[in-house]
């Protein structure tokens, strides 16, 4: 592929600083920021299933996935996106990769890392935060992220970047060097 990358996936564990990150990288591309989960929001809002995150993921996973879904179609029809998303959900039963990858191809996979005790300092922080886990257990979600991130990539042919979050602005263009890079070269392709 040649040019600006058309699909750009900004994935991390919750509480990473992924949104924050997009957000402020969004205003340095052409491409459409999409958070995952607040389209999710509005699909189900839409349907009169949920008004709120808490009551989204009340519903059966059944409903859940459709949202998923029709979500993903939504986004595959735009041009150029950057999407926000967590990559893999853990549940009560395990993990549950979020990359809706039969739907959406990214060219470039970005994994967004914090210092694990950083993530877990602003979980606390936040009232808003569902995710409540040991150290030791984020730092598992960390692993699992990035080996299922690795299987989607060469499932895909996309390239995967780790960027290590220390600064939100400096993240953010660690991530426009990426994406310039990869416009420059036209190598998206391992």
């Amino acid at each position: 592929m040649k040019g600006v990358p058309r699909t750009v996936a900004v994935v991390g564990v919750p509480g990473t600083g992924k949104t924050t990150v997009c957000r402020i990288l969004s205003g340095m591309v052409r491409h459409t920021y999409i958070n995952y989960g607040e389209l999710m929001l509005r699909v189900a809002g839409e349907w009169n299933l949920a008004e709120t995150l808490e009551d989204l993921f009340k519903l059966p996973m059944d409903q859940q996935h459709l949202i998923w879904l029709e979500a993903a179609h939504r986004i595959r029809r735009l041009d150029y996106v950057l999407m926000d998303l967590h990559g893999l959900d853990r549940s009560p039963l395990g993990y549950l990769i979020s990359l809706p990858v039969d739907i959406i191809s990214p060219e470039i996979i970005v994994i967004l890392e914090s210092d694990p005790q950083s993530i877990l300092g602003r979980r606390m922080a936040d009232s808003k935060m569902r995710v409540r886990e040991s150290l030791e257990s984020l730092r598992e979600h960390m692993e699992m992220l990035r080996t299922s991130m690795f299987v989607c990539s060469a499932v895909l042919g996309s390239v995967v970047s780790i960027v290590e979050n220390h600064d939100p602005e400096e993240a953010a263009l660690d991530i426009l060097g990426i994406i310039d890079e990869a416009a420059w070269t036209g190598d998206t392709n391992p």
